[in-house]
């Protein structure tokens, strides 16, 4: 499936992002200007505390930025109700983290289901999506495991199978492989660019991992709030 061509998922403009008032004021991100096309693979890299992750939060809709604008698929976000960014989450964001945030005791087939029940899904179309989706990911015979029973890399592909089970147009990936080793590390930026290259989702991935961001074709570096460098691969 390829995404057509040059047309603007997400656009920033001056964005900034301050916590706090006063003397007590920081101000995590520093006018940030950053355009994103449908179907790009994006590593989003930096130190720690350089605003990278405020910015996905922001990007996310699980954050509010604080001046600036931030369109998605044209619509203008910072002008969306908590309700309507809400909405914006679940029909069209995919939410994927490094400590995989699966229900402990509850199956895996129950745990991607669960996007779907707070759509309204029916019983029997929640089952089959979700059947569909852990397939997808390489896990047919684990639909009644719970996450105890799972390895760290089941468990992250579970959580990825969650994410995509509402296909989404974007999909955000926070350490995806931060509490993976060597070996599931690769099988699991392999799924995420089968996923971009076939299906078209958008990624965008925050990692501290210079390996891991040589999976993406573009990476932008964030340093002290500010976007220092934007790499695309040829």
């Amino acid at each position: 499936m390829n995404p057509p061509a040059n047309e603007t998922l997400i656009e920033l403009r001056n964005l900034t992002k301050t916590y706090g008032e006063g003397d007590a004021a920081f101000q995590a991100l520093k006018g940030i200007d950053l355009t994103i096309q449908r179907g790009e693979f994006v590593a989003l890299m930096g130190p720690s505390g350089s605003g990278k992750s405020t910015l996905m939060n922001v990007l996310g809709c699980l954050d509010t930025l604080t001046t600036g604008t931030y369109q998605y698929q044209g619509i203008a976000v910072e002008t969306l109700t908590t309700d309507e960014r809400s909405l914006l989450r679940r029909y069209a964001l995919g939410f994927i983290f490094q400590g995989f945030n699966l229900l402990a005791r509850t199956s895996s087939l129950d745990n991607v289901e669960l996007p779907l029940l707070y759509r309204g899904v029916s019983r029997r179309d929640r089952h089959e999506r979700a059947v569909a989706a852990l397939t997808s990911v390489g896990l047919p015979t684990k639909l009644h495991s719970t996450p105890a029973e799972l390895s760290g890399g089941q468990q992250q592909r579970v959580a990825i199978a969650r994410a995509i089970v509402t296909e989404p147009s974007t999909l955000f990936a926070d350490e995806p492989t931060g509490n993976l080793d060597s070996a599931t590390t690769r099988d699991i930026m392999e799924l995420l660019t089968r996923l971009n290259q076939d299906r078209g989702i958008t990624v965008l991935m925050v990692t501290h991992d210079d390996h891991v961001a040589a999976t993406a074709r573009r990476t932008v570096l964030i340093k002290d709030g500010q976007i220092e460098s934007d790499l695309v691969r040829a």
